[in-house]
């Protein structure tokens, strides 16, 4: 009822983006008559008009029928209205959600083809390694068509094969890669080692579930540090010892574990200590992981053992992360 009587709001924003679908089907008429090597030129040239003060928005129908006509010619497919309304949304930084067949690969080199034009870079992040070469192969074909360099991450990649790819105008990455190199590169002691360049914009497919489901997967990243081995040991005996419901909760969807008053009270006793919390010999954070590493991570389902090292597994893919 009170949509029949507002109107469908996501056709009122819709609406507002129009007169770019317009523009740029005035466009392609006029590109399609240039030769390859004109269709080529025009990159230079919005490269140029962008150096020159011209925004981004205002290079955006030209560039978006430029892109629909590099597709046609090289995969032999035209970006529909459709598929030009959510290039627009995405370029604008808001969430185009698209049904199944309306094509979000092909949705893709519109925004990413005219956000890199800049020379800062672009993002493509997918959610595995089979889509990010797949699109990089496929849809790369348009981006070199136009004289842009694409890249792609895979995780066998050696630092200097990424920071290689991180440098191109397009990246085709998977989350977790490109999660994993920027903890890298936060724990390096040397510029040389830094392999990604400063962010200017990505492409995420399926937002929902690399912003929503798998970001409740935490990317963990191992340095040398110097802890006592004895108090794992000892905090491992103890998780042992103490009882679910009666010493502590589980969590299980914040993974997350809850002492009782009788857990901390059972802890100190066995511990022979009066405060787990104490800072001169703290002790609360090796009890909680122990017992999170009891109950939340189960061996040959969470992780594996090999070589005699513990090694995380991803748990939407099911592929060991090294």
């Amino acid at each position: 009822m009170l949509k029949t009587l507002l109107g469908d709001p996501n056709a009122r924003k819709l609406k507002k983006y129009q007169p770019y679908i317009t523009e740029i089907n005035l466009f392609e008429e006029e590109i399609k008559t240039l030769s390859d090597e004109e269709l080529k030129g025009k990159t230079a040239e919005f490269k140029q008009r962008f150096a020159k003060g011209e925004s981004l928005d205002d290079i955006l129908p030209e560039a978006f029928a430029t892109v629909r006509e590099a597709g046609r010619r090289v995969l032999g497919l035209r970006h529909f209205d459709v598929q030009m309304l959510g290039g627009v949304i995405l370029h604008t930084g808001q969430i185009a959600e698209m049904k199944t067949g309306e094509g979000k690969t092909l949705v893709a080199t519109l925004p990413s083809y005219l956000n890199a034009l800049n020379g800062k870079g672009v993002h493509v992040i997918t959610v595995n390694d089979y889509l990010a070469r797949r699109d990089a192969e496929w849809m790369g074909q348009v981006h070199r068509f136009l004289g842009m360099s694409v890249g792609l991450i895979q995780q066998t990649m050696t630092p200097q094969e990424r920071k290689k790819n991180y440098d191109c105008d397009i990246t085709y990455v998977t989350n977790s890669e490109i999660g994993f190199d920027y903890l890298r590169d936060n724990m390096a002691t040397d510029i040389k080692d830094v392999v990604q360049r400063p962010f200017n914009y990505c492409v995420i497919d399926e937002v929902d579930s690399i912003l929503i489901d798998e970001a409740r997967t935490p990317l963990i990243i191992s340095g040398q540090v110097e802890r006592p081995t004895e108090k794992y040991v000892k905090a491992a005996q103890i998780s042992n010892t103490l009882k679910p419901d009666e010493h502590y909760e589980v969590d299980e969807k914040a993974r997350n574990v809850l002492l009782s008053d009788e857990g901390f009270a059972e802890s100190e006793n066995l511990l022979e200590v009066t405060d787990l919390f104490d800072p001169e010999d703290p002790w609360a954070h090796f009890i909680f992981n122990a017992i999170k590493a009891k109950e939340l991570f189960l061996k040959d389902v969470n992780y594996i053992t090999r070589g005699g090292e513990v090694v995380i597994v991803d748990e939407f893919t099911g592929r060991v992360m090294p």
